[in-house]
């Protein structure tokens, strides 16, 4: 097999830009009655035993995915409630200003 990259250690971690598995020249060809043999079985039950064994590493990262994700929404949400915090400290600084700019007027 001429792919880089093992199963264990694939080139990329990323399924789809792997490349296929070859099927194996050392399993027989035509033992199998006609009938009962699919096309390219030798070839598919060589993906699915990558496929099967890269399962694991694309639901980490679909689940680190959907962790990191929630993380920024969280950082998104508490800069939020600063941010309205903030500006409404900011309003009742202004209107005490008022306030104290009509109560020097007034006298």
């Amino acid at each position: 097999m001429n792919t880089l990259g093992t199963i264990d250690r694939p080139l990329t971690h990323d399924p789809k830009k792997q490349a296929p598995m070859m099927p194996s020249t050392s399993e027989p060809t035509g033992s199998a009655i006609e009938d009962f043999t699919t096309t390219g079985a030798t070839g598919s039950r060589q993906n699915r035993t990558r496929e099967m064994q890269l399962i694991p590493e694309a639901l980490a990262r679909a689940h680190m995915h959907d962790r990191l994700a929630e993380a920024q929404r969280e950082r998104r949400a508490a800069s939020l409630a600063t941010a309205r915090r903030m500006q409404r400290r900011a309003e009742r600084a202004s209107m005490r200003a008022r306030r104290a700019l009509a109560m020097a007027v007034m006298q």
